[in-house]
C-alpha cells in the first residue's frame, strides 16, 4: 500500500470536491472548536444555521465566557445534546481565567477541559495549528474499516487504524488530511450505496475489492428505545403561565419547561398529572381542557406528551426554585425542550383562550 500515494490521491480529491462550509478554510481555533462540538452527532445541514447564528452573537471565546448559560441556551436551543453547550461554555471560562483567553496547544491540557474529547481535541489542534494529529469519528472508522479490510471494530483492529492514519496524516498539512477523510466518509464512502467509483482510494480498499464495501465494518444492532407516556400541564394564573427550570446537572438542564411526569401503569392522564402537581406544589390542580399529545425522541427514548390546560385553586401560589410567570409574548425569550415547543405550535394552532 502506497502511503505516499494514498495521502497525494485523498488531498488532491478533497481540494476538488469539498463542501464550501461556513467554518471551513478557518484558522481561529475559536471557531473550529465550536464546529466540532456543534458537529457532534448532529448533521452538518442542521449545524450551520446554529453556527452563523452563535458567530454573530459571540464573535469571540472571550464574547462566550462573558455571557449568561441561559443566553447561549437559546441561541442552542433545538440543536440537542445541550451538555455540548454547557461544557463548551464552562470551557470558555476556564480559558479566560487560566489561559489568559488562549486556547492551549497541548493536547493533554486541552483534553483537560469539559467536553473535550481525543477526537475534538485532535480535530482542533491539527486544523488551527497544524500539530500531527489523527482524527477519528464513524466516517473515519468507516472509511478506514473498508481501506484495511477490517469487518470488526475490535479494540485490536482500532489500534491498527489508530497506526496506520498516523502513518498516513500528511504532517505538513495535518488539518486538510484529516478534513479530507472525513469528507470522504461523508460525501462518498457513506455506510449504504458507496460511491465507490469515485473514491480516490479504491485502488487500495480491500473493501473495494471485494466486491462488498457495505460489509465493512459490521453492523451494530442498534437496542430497541423505550417509549413512555408522559402528561404534563400548563398551569395558568390569569394571562401568565408557569414555567420551572431544570437543573444543570440533569438531561437538557438549563432549560425552561411547564411541568410534565411519566405516567406509571394503570394509571389515567388526569391522575398522573394531578399526583405530579401535588407532589411538587401541595395542590389538586383544576384540569381546564385537555390541549393535545406529541410525539418525541431524544437519543435513548422517546415519549408521547399530552397536555393539559390548568389552573391552581389559590390566591398565591408559592413557588420555590427557579420559576416564572411568563406571558405567552414571552415564550421566545426563554429555552425549552423542543417537546415543549410542540405542545405550544398545539396551542397556537388551537388558539391560546382557555
Amino acid at each position: 500500500m502506497q502511503i505516499k500515494t494514498i495521502r497525494k490521491d485523498l488531498l488532491h480529491w478533497y481540494s476538488i470536491n469539498k463542501r464550501d462550509l461556513p467554518f471551513r478554510d478557518r484558522k481561529d481555533p475559536y471557531l473550529i472548536w465550536l464546529s466540532e462540538v456543534m458537529l457532534q452527532q448532529t448533521k452538518v445541514e442542521t449545524v450551520i444555521p446554529y453556527f452563523n447564528k452563535w458567530i454573530k452573537k459571540f464573535p469571540t471565546l472571550k464574547d462566550v465566557s462573558n455571557s449568561k448559560l441561559s443566553e447561549l441556551l437559546k441561541i442552542w436551543e433545538g440543536l440537542g445534546y445541550y451538555a455540548r453547550c454547557r461544557n463548551f461554555y464552562k470551557s470558555s471560562i476556564i480559558v479566560q481565567n487560566e489561559y489568559n483567553g488562549k486556547i492551549p496547544k497541548d493536547l493533554d491540557t486541552f483534553r483537560s477541559l469539559p467536553g473535550v474529547g481525543d477526537y475534538t481535541a485532535s480535530a482542533v489542534l491539527s486544523i488551527a495549528f497544524g500539530f500531527p494529529y489523527s482524527v477519528i469519528d464513524g466516517n473515519v472508522r468507516r472509511v478506514c474499516s473498508r481501506v484495511l479490510g477490517k469487518k470488526k471494530l475490535s479494540s485490536r483492529n482500532i489500534t491498527i487504524i489508530k497506526n496506520t492514519l498516523y502513518r498516513w496524516i500528511d504532517k505538513e498539512n495535518p488539518g486538510d488530511f484529516n478534513q479530507a477523510i472525513m469528507e470522504l466518509g461523508a460525501l462518498v464512502c457513506k455506510p449504504k450505496n458507496p460511491k465507490c467509483f469515485v473514491c480516490p482510494l479504491k485502488q487500495n480498499c480491500k473493501g473495494f475489492g471485494s466486491g462488498s464495501p457495505e460489509e465493512y465494518p459490521n453492523k451494530i444492532k442498534k437496542s430497541i428505545k423505550p417509549h413512555y407516556l408522559t402528561v404534563g400541564g400548563i398551569i395558568w394564573d390569569k394571562n401568565r403561565f408557569y414555567i420551572q427550570k431544570r437543573n444543570n446537572k440533569t438531561m437538557l438542564g438549563g432549560l425552561w419547561e411547564f411541568p410534565s411526569t411519566k405516567v406509571e401503569k394503570g394509571e389515567s392522564l388526569k391522575n398522573a398529572l394531578k399526583r405530579r402537581l401535588k407532589e411538587k406544589f401541595g395542590f389538586n390542580p383544576i384540569l381546564i381542557k385537555k390541549i393535545g399529545s406529541i410525539k418525541h425522541t431524544y437519543s435513548h427514548f422517546s415519549i408521547t406528551l399530552h397536555a393539559y390546560h390548568c389552573r391552581h385553586n389559590f390566591r398565591k401560589l408559592i413557588i420555590k426554585n427557579d420559576h416564572k410567570w411568563i406571558t405567552k409574548m414571552e415564550i421566545n425569550l426563554f429555552a425549552f425542550p423542543k417537546a415543549n415547543h410542540k405542545i405550544f405550535n398545539l396551542i397556537v394552532e388551537k388558539g391560546w383562550d382557555v
